[in-house]
């Protein structure tokens, strides 16, 4: 199975020139640290800023830059702070190509939770329900079933949804997935040393396997 920075790298090789790019809390946030040099993409985070670079070293850590997971960030040359007014104005606009976010659970129709688990604490939804209605591609990084063993790609979802028939494709700790505009997720790809059979057992939503599946591949 793949760690989270795996998962990271590989949504990293979904990235293209010139795009806008919003990294949600948890693992999206780690894809920062792997887009390739030769491609110019804005990281953009909803309380206030574009341009986010990698992770900063200790020595270099700013308190005062955080990210929307309160994480402290570096900054990019040309990066821009503004208020979370102006920030939500451009993910609602449509200014962003590519949202990549952390999921609970997807169906297999593209719907996501990702906000809330009924009897828990949260502070709220925060900014997913925006990213989620307006982003022309939305990505998410999670895993493949929750720690009791349970899938989290299901015909349906049991949470409360955050947005619906939206997800476009998932990287998994398993596999790389797209959801059929039909509904489905076809297997695209699987983690190194992982089988179709043991992705099969472990998707409860409805899989579709087009032929021979490969292993993803990292530079």
């Amino acid at each position: 199975m793949l760690s989270k920075n795996q998962i990271a790298q590989r949504i990293a090789k979904e990235v293209k020139n010139g795009q806008y790019i919003n990294l949600g809390i948890g693992i999206p946030t780690l894809v920062a640290n792997y887009i390739p040099d030769n491609l110019e993409v804005v990281l953009q985070s909803e309380n206030g800023l574009l341009g986010i670079g990698p992770f900063p070293k200790e020595e270099n850590v700013d308190p005062d830059l955080i990210n929307a997971g309160k994480q402290t960030i570096t900054m990019l040359k040309g990066s821009v702070l503004f208020n979370s007014a102006e920030s939500f104005a451009m993910i609602r606009g449509g200014h962003v190509h590519l949202t990549i976010l952390g999921a609970m659970e997807v169906s297999e129709n593209g719907d996501i939770s990702n906000w809330k688990i009924p009897g828990k604490m949260v502070k709220g939804m925060g900014g997913a329900m925006d990213l989620v209605a307006s982003a022309k591609n939305i990505i998410v990084a999670m895993q493949h079933c929750s720690k009791s063993g349970d899938s989290k790609l299901l015909p349906e979802c049991t949470l409360p949804i955050t947005g619906v028939r939206c997800v476009k494709k998932i990287v998994s700790d398993l596999a790389v997935l797209e959801v059929s505009p039909t509904g489905g997720f076809i297997l695209k790809e699987r983690a190194p040393g992982v089988s179709v059979e043991e992705i099969m057992a472990k998707t409860s939503g409805k899989l579709i396997i087009e032929g021979e599946v490969p292993e993803m591949v990292f530079d």
